[in-house]
């Protein structure tokens, strides 16, 4: 049964070809939009790349500039197809092409698909990896003298102050790091030694943050040390505290940057899939409509397209057949009779066609009254022979 199927005049054809046309430079377009919007997400995710576990999450980026520029390719190749297809004769020139490009837009149009659906599925993979990574940002945030890691104090800084976070999921986890380096401890002061003895793992352990976890919307300076110490501070009650620094953890406020990033990502690479799949769907009854009126032999009489010839399932099957069958084409090379020309039928001796005055004529009947062919089989054994 076929599937979609449509009748087309020879304007409609030529005016369903134009109109792909100008479809298939519109999709030039949204592959350059593809492509800016991978190039796009790459660049944030770079940009804090340092408080990050793995990048393995720059796939998707990769996926979505490698689409765009193949996207570019084939819709450019599509609007040469298609400003072809308005002249037959032109027309004749593709024909061979037409199917495999076919094939290949669908390939690229499902990868967009999956491009859109990686954007909304790498949530929990991001956030694991900026669950580790923050973890060991704030580890390394006094290791300002150690190569690979001396850029990392700035980086922590300048994250909290611009998303306007502190620690990884609020600003009790500095507490439990050892952000401040040896160099800047006094080792004399009994204080700070008997703080190294009263830790097991002999870490200095303070409840003090750095000075990028103050918010700009304290009434007052900020209360960097004795954080939890509310009778450490004069007039500091719980209403200052709550202003005093930032609550959100950087976890949090970097998942909800990045969540309404690749939400919006997403959902335009949603949309150029759709569009991608109607521009196909318009290409691939283009291509059958041409091949039928070509079959017809009269160019301007009506012809119908289809999407699928037989239903899906029969489709399915008749292309699984083809695949098992690719290879069996080469598989004679060791026939002994693969250079030995025959006869055809129609040009063999007529003598042996005719009937002879000994043998019966054609349709004779034999013994019983049944009908025997004898030249017939006499001459199907002279060929065998």
């Amino acid at each position: 049964m076929t599937v979609g199927k449509v009748t087309f005049t020879k304007v409609e054809r030529e005016k369903l070809a134009e109109v792909l046309w100008l479809l298939n430079w519109v999709s030039v377009l949204t592959g350059a939009m593809l492509l800016g919007l991978g190039v796009f997400l790459k660049v944030e995710i770079q940009k804090w790349q340092e408080v990050m576990s793995e990048q393995g999450i720059l796939y998707v980026p990769h996926m979505l500039i490698t689409t765009g520029l193949v996207a570019c390719c084939i819709n450019f190749l599509g609007a040469k197809i298609c400003l072809d297809c308005t002249d037959t004769n032109k027309f004749l020139r593709w024909k061979l092409v037409m199917m495999p490009y076919i094939i290949c837009t669908f390939f690229f149009t499902s990868c967009v698909l999956v491009g859109a659906l990686l954007c909304y599925s790498i949530r929990s993979h991001l956030e694991e990896s900026l669950l580790l990574g923050l973890w060991n940002a704030m580890r390394y945030y006094k290791d300002t003298d150690t190569p690979g890691r001396c850029y990392l104090k700035r980086t922590l800084d300048m994250l909290q102050i611009q998303f306007e976070c502190c620690g990884n999921t609020g600003y009790q986890d500095w507490f439990q790091v050892q952000w401040i380096s040896k160099r800047y401890l006094d080792m004399s002061s009994s204080a700070v030694l008997d703080r190294f003895r009263s830790n097991i793992d002999g870490k200095y352990l303070v409840d003090q943050v750095p000075f990028s976890c103050c918010s700009t919307f304290s009434p007052r300076p900020c209360i960097q040390e004795q954080v939890n110490d509310v009778s450490a501070h004069f007039n500091y009650d719980q209403l200052s505290q709550q202003r005093n620094l930032w609550r959100k953890g950087c976890r949090q406020a970097m998942m909800e940057h990045y969540t309404s990033i690749m939400q919006t990502i997403g959902f335009m690479v949603l949309l150029i899939w759709m569009f991608e799949l109607l521009v196909l769907t318009g290409v691939r009854y283009l291509q059958t409509a041409m091949e039928n009126v070509l079959r017809l032999g009269d160019l301007d009489s009506e012809s119908d397209g289809w999407i699928l010839e037989d239903s899906l399932a029969e489709t399915a099957r008749y292309n699984l057949n083809v695949i098992k069958n690719l290879g069996k084409c080469y598989q004679v090379d060791n026939d002994p009779n693969i250079d030995v020309q025959t006869v055809p039928a129609e040009r063999e001796v007529p003598s042996l066609l005719a009937p002879t005055a000994v043998e019966k004529p054609w349709g004779s009947e034999g013994p019983g009254g049944a009908k025997q062919d004898h030249s017939g089989l006499f001459h199907h054994q002279h060929v065998q022979t």
